[in-house]
């Protein structure tokens, strides 16, 4: 069969659904993915066939993330309209173009967690499935709206329908548009309640284990598979392999694709809580340049690192709340504190504090002070021993991969056999 997988946003966001390409082309499917135009050449080094698809993310991760994190706070609806329909229509026409030509023939086609509705709009075109990829819970449920403000039930959901209902009106005039080019008549919801409502595959491409009750909530309506990752090897993981083990086990540091504002200071600080803790610290800079800043004995930096490898080897992980450096360092066993910035990561926060495995705080309110706290906190014996414990409970990347392509074949038969 012939699978499209349409994902937008940094690799974090393109890694799931390239894992489950690489699973399908595998099973020897035919495979075509669309993503940003500066992650072409990463998806295609790991073996798939790639089109650009829509605006550079590294460019616009920085509005992206800080409008999703602001929408979260429930600004006033008015001003978030305004301040979204400049980000969150740009490179629509261009993806619609692009996917329809794409997705010609196609038996399936999925989508990320991003611009669903342009990938709706194409697999109505076509009257083929339409499944989706998520690597956190977005869907509209009675807990997680807000991550950090205990709200009830039927507020949290409330909550969540006005979200997307907010997305849907930014992007409600291109999404007309698309249609009109297409042929179809305007549609009279946003693309998540339209999939919900004809009941498509929504795979949680993370673990129940994270978010306990959502699997009740949902009742197997949106199957967990845990989180997917291609699992892909460095240049440096011999020479990290090696320093890691001329030492003591290291505490990672790593941020991936949001930028660090001073790196030189967050080396600093991270450099002296270390030597305060008598730690060494592994550093992935990730889109972050270290390149000219001072040089620590006890931390070592490098560009980019196999979280899979490396981080079993470490004593704590430190990050941004990415939800796959996240799932990575629960896979690992160890305890985790998320420094978070934008978006979704104080999902991950609350997630990591809510199981014990970790604790978190906001990456602006950081000082070496609170740095030194914090590792103090997740590295007794109580938050080493509850990391241990979930990581047994976690789903290994190659049966999440095995489990997604399940699904995806098992959707698109049951349209042939219809």
């Amino acid at each position: 069969m012939k699978v499209v997988l349409a994902a937008n946003g940094t690799r974090g966001d393109v890694e799931p659904s390239a894992t489950v390409g690489l699973e399908l082309l595998r099973r020897g499917h035919e495979v075509r993915m669309a993503v940003p135009p500066n992650l072409v050449g990463f998806v295609e080094s790991a073996g798939l066939a790639a089109v650009g698809y829509g605006p550079d993310s590294q460019e616009g991760v920085n509005g992206a993330a800080d409008f999703v994190h602001h929408a979260f706070e429930l600004q006033n609806p008015i001003n978030l309209v305004r301040a979204g329909r400049e980000l969150f229509v740009e490179g629509w026409a261009q993806m619609g173009r692009t996917l329809t030509s794409l997705a010609d023939g196609a038996d399936l086609v999925v989508t990320g967690q991003t611009y669903q509705g342009v990938v709706a709009n194409v697999a109505e075109y076509y009257d083929i499935p339409l499944a989706g990829l998520h690597y956190i819970p977005i869907c509209v449920n009675g807990q997680l709206a807000l991550p950090s403000i205990p709200l009830p039930t039927p507020v949290v959901r409330s909550t969540m329908r006005a979200v997307w209902w907010l997305y849907w009106r930014i992007t409600k005039d291109v999404d007309d548009a698309q249609r009109r080019g297409l042929g179809l008549p305007r549609a009279a919801a946003p693309a998540a309640k339209r999939m919900a409502e004809r009941k498509s595959l929504e795979i949680q491409a993370y673990d129940e284990a994270c978010f306990p009750g959502l699997a009740v909530e949902w009742n197997d309506r949106r199957p967990f598979v845990g989180a997917l990752t291609m699992e892909l090897p460095t240049d440096a993981d011999g020479e990290v392999a090696s320093w890691i083990a001329a030492g003591t086990p290291p505490i990672y540091f790593g941020f991936g694709s949001m930028p660090v504002e001073s790196p030189a200071d967050t080396l600093g600080m991270i450099s002296e809580a270390c030597a305060e803790l008598g730690e060494r610290a592994l550093v992935c800079a990730g889109w972050t340049d270290y390149s000219d800043v001072p040089h620590y004995e006890h931390v070592k930096v490098v560009r980019a690192a196999n979280h899979t490898a490396i981080l079993p080897g470490c004593r704590a992980v430190v990050h941004h709340g990415g939800a796959g450096t996240t799932a990575a360092g629960l896979r690992a066993g160890v305890p985790t504190l998320i420094l978070w910035m934008l978006g979704d990561q104080p999902l991950w926060g609350a997630a990591v504090k809510r199981l014990k495995v970790g604790t978190a705080r906001r990456f602006s309110s950081t000082s070496q002070e609170s740095l030194v706290a914090d590792l103090r906190t997740v590295l007794t014996a109580q938050y080493v021993a509850r990391a241990r414990e979930l990581a047994t409970r976690m789903t290994k990347p190659a049966e999440s991969a095995t489990a997604s392509a399940d699904l995806l074949e098992g959707t698109a038969r049951r349209k042939r056999v219809d």
